[in-house]
């Protein structure tokens, strides 16, 4: 697939949306589920009024959706590409500390795993 210049120039949009350490923290918050405000504010330690700017420029490029429940609005991640991004990039960082990073080990470990099992 060739990918356009329009594809190309909103991809870039979606990393500098996760070029923020906040915006980061709330795509690891929502990887389990639905979140209010005032949950994810706790889980990332910010305040709500500063996560909820966060969260409407997120909602912008379509990386996280809201749905009305009652009075809460509850936030979710759009789709699993986000929480992908910035697995990714969290290895990528890996890499740049550890020379034997952890989510290699764990995939070795895992592979390791399915080979004995296949051997049994």
């Amino acid at each position: 697939m060739a990918e356009t210049d329009e594809q190309i120039e909103l991809a870039s949009e979606v990393f500098s949306m996760l070029a923020d350490p906040t915006r980061i923290r709330i795509v690891l918050a929502l990887r389990d589920g639905e979140m209010s405000v005032g949950d994810i504010a706790e889980a990332v330690g910010k305040a709500p009024a500063a996560v909820s700017q966060h969260l409407a420029k997120l909602r912008l490029t379509r990386m996280v959706a809201s749905r009305q429940d009652g009075t809460r609005v509850l936030y979710r991640l759009a789709n699993e590409h986000a929480s992908r991004l910035v697995r990714d990039a969290l290895h990528q960082a890996e890499h740049a500390v550890d020379d034997d990073p952890a989510h290699h080990r764990q995939d070795a470990a895992a592979s390791a795993r399915v080979g004995a099992v296949g051997d049994a």
